[in-house]
């Protein structure tokens, strides 16, 4: 299959590249290339005749109609987007142009291009968009977001994630876009850009720096490994049913603390601070982030009855083998902060 990949040179978005791709599928990656998307997270795919880039802003729009009449997809995985919230809280503008604005110019040239397939090719078209389970508010200490779970955003990230959700849906019973919805919990993996809690644990742990905890740290949320979300999304676009939402999540809730702790435990394991100490030592609880929801749980149970997903469940394993990872892999987070981002904290200025 030929899939067009938006934000593919993200942190879900390379990861689900090259799962297709060792897949045996064509991949066209578009990206803007902002601050998160990192191009040396697929230099190894630069030569492979499977993967093609472009470098496209949806905010603006312009190329998109171009890029479908040249590469011909089957299907879209619309993964471009805004994603943290503290920044969403510094500078919300941006949040509103890339994840509403932006979704709206990716629905209308896939509408063209969709209109412009023989019969047989628009049976088989599929646009997935992937969004969060942020959409949902903030849950108390029972009960799980599942597909039916009314919208209750509190950032504007958030906000802008569930305005896209609804365009892509009015899209859908408008005017017939064949889509699909997946919301995700938290995830974790290789290739996440250091500015979220398991990454930056990581590299504080390594730098022996602060490493900040919000709060009290007891805002819990289920962690999904990225490998597991890309599966999700290959099971859904693959097999799912046009105009159904599908939610996904780990089976791993954890307060934010115990996985911070969790964190330097592996981190004592692998790599050893000297003279006895403990990583543990340099955790530091620090103001609480504004408006900070208590508790995400998914219930992804439709998406194992319909289409026989589940998530690994060998979490302490993925999260060993995520560390070791970062470990590996200094000359990419290195490039990183060697740039703008230094593992500051952001979220608490006003726009």
């Amino acid at each position: 299959m030929r899939f067009l990949v938006t934000g593919g040179s993200g942190f879900i978005g390379s990861n689900l590249v090259r799962h297709l791709i060792g897949c045996g599928h064509m991949v066209c990656n578009i990206d803007a290339l902002t601050y998160a998307g990192n191009p040396s997270s697929l230099l190894d795919l630069e030569t492979n005749h499977a993967y093609r880039f472009m470098r496209l802003d949806l905010a603006t729009g312009i190329g998109l109609s171009s890029a479908f009449l040249e590469f011909a997809p089957d299907c879209v995985l619309h993964l471009a987007a805004e994603s943290h919230v503290d920044r969403s809280i510094d500078g919300p503008g941006q949040f509103i142009q890339t994840n509403i604005v932006g979704t709206y110019h990716l629905l209308q040239a896939s509408l063209g291009y969709y209109r412009s397939l023989s019969p047989d090719r628009a049976a088989n078209f599929r646009f997935l968009h992937v969004s969060t389970d942020e959409v949902f508010g903030s849950l108390g200490e029972t009960g799980y977001f599942s597909e039916t779970t009314a919208y209750d955003p509190r950032s504007p990230y958030s906000a802008s994630k569930a305005a896209s959700d609804h365009l892509v849906r009015a899209w859908h019973h408008t005017y017939g876009l064949p889509i699909q919805v997946t919301n995700c919990s938290n995830n974790y993996g290789p290739y996440q850009f250091p500015e979220k809690l398991i990454p930056v644990v990581i590299l504080k742990c390594i730098r022996e720096e602060s490493i900040p905890v919000y709060g009290k740290g007891e805002n819990i949320r289920d962690w999904l490994h990225v490998l597991d979300h890309c599966k999700a999304i290959e099971a859904v676009v693959t097999g799912g049913k046009v105009g159904e939402t599908y939610t996904v999540g780990g089976n791993n809730e954890m307060r934010n603390i115990d996985l911070v702790k969790k964190l330097c435990g592996i981190m004592d394991t692998l790599k050893p601070r000297g003279n006895g100490q403990r990583y543990e030592e340099l955790i530091t609880y620090v103001t609480d982030r504004p408006g900070h929801d208590m508790r995400y749980a998914i219930d992804a149970s439709k998406l194992k009855r319909e289409l026989g997903w589940e998530p690994d469940s060998d979490h302490d394993a993925l999260l060993r083998s995520t560390v070791q990872w970062y470990l590996n892999n200094e000359t990419w987070w290195q490039s990183i902060l060697s740039g703008a981002y230094k593992l500051e904290r952001q979220g608490l200025s006003n726009p």
